[in-house]
């Protein structure tokens, strides 16, 4: 049985990646002057134009992906006998994962016999887009259903997730932090570090003063935490800042002979709640450091 590799928008891959490698995904929904866009990895709303109409004040909204749409993307496989792997949007951050699971409940019922496994990878953006990455591969490479599953458990949680935002107040709007505190950082030029921990969720490690600082310890964690570096492929997603990821991807390549790095805009979905000028990467270590 051809096995299947699906994942949600929030894996923040390259549009080129995703086709090429066959990885089928589904879209969460951004809301943008009262507009529903599907996520599809910049086809139809553009990167940049969705990050200029944050810079000029639109706020969007964003929804999961509900029940009804996993239930008709589980079946089309499940009828062209399929076995599916679905990696999702930590559970701690969307709904999506939860919806997942009833769906492919429901389709158990038409489909009793249907190979389905719905995994919750804690991650978001390209540390979503990592797993999917590593479990391509390995499905090229002839891993079975069961290796492939049991390689994403054991190893789902050492992709580490280091990213600094540069605008307080779309994490103030998720309810991340305090009116008062975003006041006060963004008065002190404050940028916080952040990670995502092992439920999946989202957290703050430390604060530092300035953007050059920021981007300097992201690479100081890269250089701290991540594991035989030059044999890794480094992700780095970002909010329409081109400039500091070749500030970023330049510290490590200064210190690593590293060939591969994959490097994409952060979709609607995730950059409604982050902001322009996220700057995220991720690694492969030995557990999350935080």
């Amino acid at each position: 049985m051809d096995i299947i590799i699906m994942a949600d928008s929030s894996c923040d891959l390259p549009l080129n990646y995703i086709k090429n490698n066959e990885i089928h995904c589904v879209g969460l929904v951004c809301n943008l002057e009262n507009k529903d866009f599907i996520d599809d990895f910049g086809e139809t709303l553009k990167y940049s134009d969705f990050y200029n109409k944050l810079r000029l004040g639109e706020m969007p909204t964003t929804s999961q992906v509900n029940t009804y749409r996993f239930i008709e993307a589980f079946k089309s496989f499940v009828e062209m006998n399929k076995s599916i792997v679905y990696i999702g949007f930590s559970s701690a951050l969307s709904g999506t994962y939860q919806n997942a699971l009833m769906a492919r409940n429901e389709v158990l019922k038409l489909y009793p016999h249907a190979d389905i496994t719905v995994i919750d990878s804690r991650s978001a953006s390209l540390g979503l887009g990592a797993i999917v990455f590593y479990s391509s591969k390995l499905l090229k490479e002839g891993a079975t259903k069961k290796e492939l599953v049991d390689w994403i458990e054991n190893n789902k949680l050492k992709v580490n997730h280091w990213f600094t935002v540069s605008d307080l107040n779309h994490l103030k709007r998720g309810g991340r932090i305090s009116a008062t505190n975003a006041l006060l950082g963004s008065i002190l030029d404050i940028k916080p570090i952040l990670n995502v921990n092992d439920k999946g969720e989202l957290i703050f490690v430390e604060k530092v003063r300035s953007r050059k600082k920021s981007i300097k310890c992201l690479f100081d964690k890269f250089e701290r935490y991540a594991v035989n570096p030059e044999k890794q492929t480094v992700f780095i997603s970002h909010g329409d800042c081109i400039e500091d990821v070749l500030l970023l991807k330049s510290m490590i390549e200064n210190k690593y002979k590293i060939k591969d790095f994959i490097i994409n805009p952060i979709g609607p979905v995730i950059g409604s709640h982050s902001g322009p000028d996220t700057l995220a990467l991720f690694f492969l270590s030995n557990n999350r450091n935080t």
